[in-house]
C-alpha cells in the first residue's frame, strides 16, 4: 500500500457537488492499493500515520502526531498512486489492486485508525471526487507499506 500524507488545517471531499467528508486540522490521506497488499500493509500504515510526529509543539518542533493534538484523517481512495509513468505518455494502472480488494483493503486501513481512536472521514469509493485542503506548512510524506 502507498500513502500520500498531507499536513492540513482542513479539507473536504464532494462528490456529484455533495460533500461526503469534511475535517478540521489533521491529515489528508490519498490511499493507494496494489495486487499483492495485506491486512497486514493496511494496519502498518495506520499505525504509522496515527503515530507521525508532523505536528508542531510550542518550540516549532515537529514532536505532535494527529493524535496528540486530537486532529482527523480525510481518507481519500486513490489508485492512481500505482500509475506507471516510465514508458510513453500515459500512465499504466496495472499494479493497482483490483476494485474489490482494494475496497477491503482501504476499508480495513479506514478502520484501523477509527481504532485509534482518530476521527476518519472519506470519500466515495471508486467515485469521481473533488478533494480540496489548506496544506499546513507545507507537509506531504509519501509512505509506502513495501520501504
Amino acid at each position: 500500500m502507498r500513502l500520500v500524507i498531507q499536513r492540513c488545517k482542513r479539507a473536504s471531499v464532494e462528490v456529484d457537488g455533495q460533500v461526503v467528508g469534511r475535517i478540521d486540522a489533521g491529515l489528508t490521506v490519498l490511499v493507494g492499493v496494489t495486487g499483492d497488499d495485506t491486512e497486514k500493509d493496511a494496519q502498518y500504515l495506520a499505525d504509522k500515520t496515527a503515530g507521525l510526529r508532523i505536528f508542531e509543539d510550542g518550540d516549532g518542533r515537529m514532536n505532535y502526531s494527529v493524535q496528540d493534538i486530537g486532529g482527523a484523517v480525510l481518507s481519500v481512495s486513490q489508485f492512481t498512486l500505482y500509475g506507471d509513468c516510465r514508458k510513453g505518455r500515459r500512465p499504466n494502472f496495472m499494479a493497482a489492486a483490483r476494485p474489490e480488494p482494494a475496497l477491503a483493503l482501504y476499508e480495513a486501513f479506514n478502520e484501523a485508525l477509527r481504532a485509534k481512536g482518530l476521527t476518519v472521514e472519506t470519500g466515495t469509493f471508486g467515485a469521481m471526487m473533488d478533494v480540496s485542503l489548506v496544506n499546513w506548512g507545507p507537509v506531504t510524506l509519501i509512505v509506502d507499506s513495501r520501504d
